[in-house]
């Protein structure tokens, strides 16, 4: 099982960064991982618990439910198909006000489905978070 946590500190409001990053159909404009839409709407709507988003990017699409919504401190989803060569994955996104702001804490696990992968894989994901917790560190959120 590989294992991934990412940290950033995000210079805005809890509730701020906690809407912008539930904004699945936002990630589009500012994540930087290709086209996100929602395939179904979940509760609250529309990003809440049972929405599932599809984020496509060159030619790959996966499709993740959220598992959790819990405004404005933890959201959970997992990976529910996709052509990425990962199975059993779990995600976790924290965030907690801190030093004027939010600390988001994104964590994940899953397993490789080839052997050997595993640690590419975990690395992969971790520079993939680190780059739209990047992008979400640079929006202007009030």
């Amino acid at each position: 099982m590989q294992h991934v946590e990412v940290r950033q500190h995000i210079p805005a409001p809890i509730q701020a960064v906690w809407a912008r990053y539930t904004d699945h159909r936002s990630w589009t404009y500012w994540a930087g991982i290709g086209q996100v839409a929602l395939e179904r709407a979940g509760d609250p709507a529309p990003n809440g618990v049972g929405c599932v988003r599809r984020i496509t990017n060159r030619g790959v699409t996966v499709y993740e439910q959220v598992l959790s919504f819990e405004p404005p401190r933890r959201m959970t989803y997992r990976l529910v198909r996709g052509a990425v060569p990962i199975r059993d994955h779990l995600g976790e996104v924290l965030f907690e006000p801190r030093d004027e702001g939010t600390l988001v804490t994104w964590r994940c696990r899953f397993n490789s489905r080839i052997p050997g992968l595993g640690g590419l894989l975990q690395r992969f994901v971790t520079r993939l978070f680190e780059n739209v917790l990047e992008g979400l560190a640079h929006q202007r959120l009030a």
